[in-house]
């Protein structure tokens, strides 16, 4: 396959992972391919990701792709061709690790995904990793976690220093495992192909991973995206916003200019637009199925305030109570949102399952009076009752006084209306939206809410 076939298929996988290349950045892709060449690999990852990526967040999902179309060998490395034993591997990847030496410690991965991970059939005339390459076990096999009081223990020289080291430690071996999973993704790609392992083993960009199933540290990921995300909502609310500045066309007030045309308009009137931006009210589900969203979102919409005349924000579990103080806190840890909200709010009286239908009704009872006819609610949660009642009447209420009422849900749409879900009920009177993201969430709040 010639270059320039690779680099179109390399960026087809990225665009399968939600990254946004179009026809003018891989023409300059092309562009630093000739002028970069192949002799110098990392030269030419830098260069690609310059040309290619437009966003934070996606340098994880690009690195993955990119070992995969321009791998740095193939087959089995000539180091692992002779298998070491376990402990010789650990030792050499203690020295690797306190060195910080980089090249070792990739041909350490490689030695390992040959030595630990191979899997499948094995027998007469089979071949090793006939089956495939496993960095889940090659990892499991060689502990590489258990190093890492070592190696601090070796790097350190003082109190400070130990505590330092230690996260250095930590910090190495995370990338050492990370080499191993891209050579395991590798040697896998040359038994079954690359297009499929970048499609299904390469995990999503940061933008694009559910709420629901994302563990802790991809949450972390999920706050640091916050800030550029608000930014890019608020160039798009403040462009819809100077589009409407000029008013609707003033008809009256332009026939009588056109008197002094021969009644040409030649000088069209419009109407002053009323200046003012709107409310937003933010009801949200902050249990543990759905807290992820949540979070994200309150964050999110938090970072938009100046776009909006004022947000007030509602959190619930089995009762409702208004957190626009803590979500408001800069001083607090955003980390700890959804803690501090359950911990202080008062949100769980009851049994701590979500209560749709109590939620609701506590809400119209104390909280009414946030909702004014300039107002847009935003509902979050999976409209999972656990078997209680909806409480349409309550959201009829609400309905029948805000401006605008939209419901956000962080489950598959194909999940809707499954098991307890009542979302059937609810969307009789709200529109709802699937936001499995941040990218759905994203397009979703940048569409709907108003300027």
């Amino acid at each position: 396959m010639t270059v320039t076939g690779r680099l179109v298929e390399f960026v087809a996988a990225l665009r399968e992972h939600g990254l946004q290349i179009g026809p003018g950045e891989t023409v300059d892709a092309a562009g630093a391919v000739s002028v970069l060449g192949l002799a110098d690999r990392e030269q030419l990852r830098h260069g690609l990701a310059a040309t290619l990526l437009r966003r934070s967040g996606h340098e994880a999902v690009f690195d993955a792709v990119f070992d995969l179309y321009f791998p740095g060998s193939t087959g089995a490395p000539e180091a692992a061709r002779g298998v070491s034993t376990i402990e010789d591997l650990r030792e050499a990847l203690t020295e690797a690790l306190v060195a910080g030496d980089s090249e070792l410690m990739a041909q350490l991965a490689a030695e390992a995904v040959a030595a630990l991970g191979a899997y499948g059939a094995v027998g007469e005339g089979s071949s090793p990793g006939a089956g495939g390459w496993s960095a889940h076990q090659a990892l499991e096999r060689l502990r590489p976690q258990t190093l890492i009081a070592r190696v601090a223990e070796r790097m350190a020289s003082g109190e400070f220093a130990d505590r330092f080291a230690r996260d250095e430690a930590r910090s190495r071996v995370e990338e050492f495992e990370r080499l191993v999973a891209s050579e395991a993704r590798r040697r896998v790609a040359e038994v079954r192909g690359r297009d499929r392992i970048a499609r299904y083993s390469v995990p999503k960009a940061v933008d694009h991973r559910d709420f629901v199933t994302a563990n802790r540290e991809q949450l972390a990921a999920l706050r640091r995206t916050v800030a550029p995300l608000s930014r890019r909502l608020a160039t798009r609310l403040g462009a819809r916003r100077r589009r409407r500045r000029r008013g609707e066309l003033d008809l009256r007030r332009t026939f009588r200019r056109s008197l002094s045309t021969g009644g040409v308009a030649m000088s069209p009137a419009f109407r002053k637009p009323r200046p003012g931006r709107p409310d937003i009210v933010l009801l949200c589900d902050v249990s543990g199925s759905v807290a992820g969203f949540a979070h994200f979102t309150l964050m999110l919409v938090e970072a938009l305030h100046d776009q909006f005349s004022r947000v007030r924000a509602f959190a619930f579990v089995d009762a409702t109570a208004e957190v626009t103080s803590l979500v408001a806190d800069n001083d607090a840890d955003p980390a700890g949102l959804v803690e501090r909200i359950l911990a202080e709010s008062g949100v769980v009286r009851w049994d701590g399952h979500s209560n749709y239908g109590r939620a609701l009704r506590d809400f119209v009872t104390d909280s009414l009076d946030a909702i004014g006819p300039r107002t847009s609610v935003l509902i979050l949660g999976d409209a999972r009752t656990n078997g209680g009642d909806p409480n349409l009447a309550a959201l009829r209420q609400v309905v029948g006084r805000a401006k605008r009422v939209y419901w956000l849900n962080p489950e598959p749409r194909n999940s809707w209306g499954s098991g307890d879900s009542a979302t059937d009920a609810y969307r009789t009177l709200v529109d709802m939206y699937e936001c499995r993201n941040a990218d759905q969430l994203t397009k979703v709040i940048g569409s709907l809410l108003p300027v």
